[in-house]
């Protein structure tokens, strides 16, 4: 691990086809992603939350904002240079299990063929094994449930700790055993250097993560560590977006904001105070 961010992104812009024309998904997103940490994005249905996960995971380019690899502009990449990134340094989980999975493939050749895309060598039977599939070993994935598919995909996309491990919903069907294994999984590739970020509503999988963003309406409102302080978010042109919990105190979407000793008081206009003279 370094200590460069393995992923910036700065005022990201992402938009999707609508009847009533492009729609803003995201919308001057700022998010840095470190390795070794596991991150959980939070919001209601449509936030944005799928496709800040397609962004991060490099498999949609921003339409606009500014997102560097390592320090390298995403923008400045070729169509094979991020082919060649998705394959060696990504692994995702989609919201459908079966579709991170080969399905010609049984459970142990899903890990082969990941270790071999990736130039690694694994152990298939103790990976299978850490999500709890020996048994299930020769199943390809249509004869596998749906919670067993869910455990194999993540295991998959962990092999090798790959330098980003990107899940959506990874939990969201499971019971406390099977969400446990998964979740020990994602700690397990973040102790070897994976940055792990997860889209969910899963308290389970909220309250084990390092750090949390909240999505709303393609904005990201504000994070909080495991301290429970939150960070909401400044962006470029000065907006500020205030966690849920603060919104019922400004019931008219009207703040007075206020310098004062050296730092910033928000009140509600009926609230205000005079600053000092």
């Amino acid at each position: 691990m370094t200590n460069e961010p393995l992923l910036e992104g700065r005022e990201l812009l992402q938009l999707y086809a609508a009847r009533t024309g492009p729609t803003q998904a995201l919308r001057g997103v700022d998010v840095t992603v470190t390795e070794g940490r596991i991150r959980a994005i939070t919001g209601p249905s449509g936030s944005g939350k799928s496709t800040l996960l397609a962004v991060l995971a490099l498999r949609e380019r921003p339409a606009g904002g500014e997102l560097r690899h390592r320090g390298r502009l995403v923008s400045s990449l070729s169509r094979r240079e991020l082919q060649q990134l998705r394959r060696t340094e990504i692994g995702w989980v989609a919201q459908r299990p079966s579709h991170s999975l080969f399905p010609q493939l049984d459970a142990r050749g899903q890990i082969t063929q990941m270790a071999q895309l990736r130039g690694v060598r694994v152990d298939a039977d103790a990976a299978l094994a850490e999500v709890e599939l020996t048994s299930r070993a020769a199943a390809r994935p249509f004869a596998l449930s749906g919670g067993e598919q869910q455990r194999l995909a993540v295991a998959a996309a962990g092999v090798g700790a790959p330098a980003l491990l990107i899940a959506d919903e990874p939990t969201a069907e499971l019971d406390d055993e099977s969400a446990a294994l998964v979740l020990r999984l994602l700690r397990a590739r973040a102790a070897e250097g994976s940055a792990v970020i997860m889209a969910t509503h899963d308290a389970r999988a909220i309250a084990f993560a390092d750090t949390v963003l909240r999505l709303r309406h393609g904005v990201l409102s504000g994070e909080h560590g495991t301290d429970e302080n939150h960070t909401a978010n400044l962006d470029g042109l000065g907006r500020l977006q205030l966690p849920d919990e603060a919104l019922p105190f400004f019931p008219d979407g009207r703040v007075v904001v206020t310098v004062v000793d050296g730092h910033v008081e928000l009140h509600p206009p009926a609230q205000a105070i005079d600053p000092p003279a």
